[in-house]
């Protein structure tokens, strides 16, 4: 079994937070949101994981350094998730096997959801999978876009997508699965051609579909476990889940 490689992006700011300290090391029960993190990563089999650092980034090290299998990639400046992982290219080009990319923001994921988003990528010798999620509540979230025959095309953000693109509601959790090799090759031909000027790692499933590789999108996640913090009324809401799930 090929080892599993997770990068893990904490670079952002997150000015609606209102607080000094990075967004990622605001606390959910009691320890940083990006531990859970790290947490389901392990659980889903990955033995390496790169954390991608960039506004307070000495915070976010000191933060994590206690891990023997942690390792950091610096992005001094936030050009998009996608030139997030270009900063991990050292890390990447020395990888032969899977790679999962996941947001530090997301303390809920759970370790079997990304297993699975591994094994669909295994068993289909894939070049990608998106994992997925439904909800009608999806307003400024990215929308898988499928063909008439439910094939995967492209994934367009909200800002760029079309009212009938908007009234989509499977949309991107922003986890992935890639064969690592594969990542590296579709990294040098994405581009900043969009709304927000940013290089977005979402373009990279499209371009490896049109070099006729394998990709699929995976509706194995529930909108809850993908919910992101943004906001302290968010970080409040995904503490209330998560100690609900410890009760049970």
């Amino acid at each position: 079994m090929a080892e599993v490689l997770a990068v893990i992006l904490a670079a952002g700011k997150s000015k609606r937070m209102k607080s000094e300290t990075p967004k990622v090391l605001h606390e959910v029960c009691e320890r940083p949101m990006i531990e859970h993190v790290l947490d389901a990563s392990r659980e889903a089999g990955c033995q390496k994981i790169v954390v991608v650092v960039g506004h307070k980034a000495d915070e976010v090290k000191a933060a994590l350094s206690h891990h023997d299998d942690v390792s950091f990639a610096l992005q001094a400046e936030q050009l998009g998730t996608g030139h997030a992982v270009m900063c991990c290219r050292d890390s990447l080009a020395s990888h032969t096997g899977p790679v999962l990319v996941l947001t530090g923001d997301t303390p809920l994921l759970q370790g079997d959801s990304l297993k699975g988003l591994i094994s669909e990528l295994q068993n289909n010798s894939a070049a990608c999978v998106v994992g997925t999620a439904t909800t009608e509540n999806n307003f400024g979230l990215g929308r898988i876009v499928r063909s008439n025959d439910g094939v995967f095309l492209r994934i367009v953000e909200e800002k760029d997508a079309t009212d009938e693109e908007r009234a989509i509601t499977e949309i991107n959790t922003g986890c992935f699965a890639f064969d690592g090799e594969l990542l590296l090759q579709a990294l040098d031909d994405i581009t900043s051609d969009n709304a927000q000027g940013e290089y977005y790692l979402t373009d990279c499933a499209e371009i490896l579909r049109t070099k006729g590789k394998t990709v699929l999108a995976a509706c194995r996640m529930d909108i809850v476990e993908a919910m992101g913090v943004n906001t302290q009324e968010q970080l409040a809401e995904v503490e209330r889940v998560m100690k609900t799930r410890s009760a049970t």
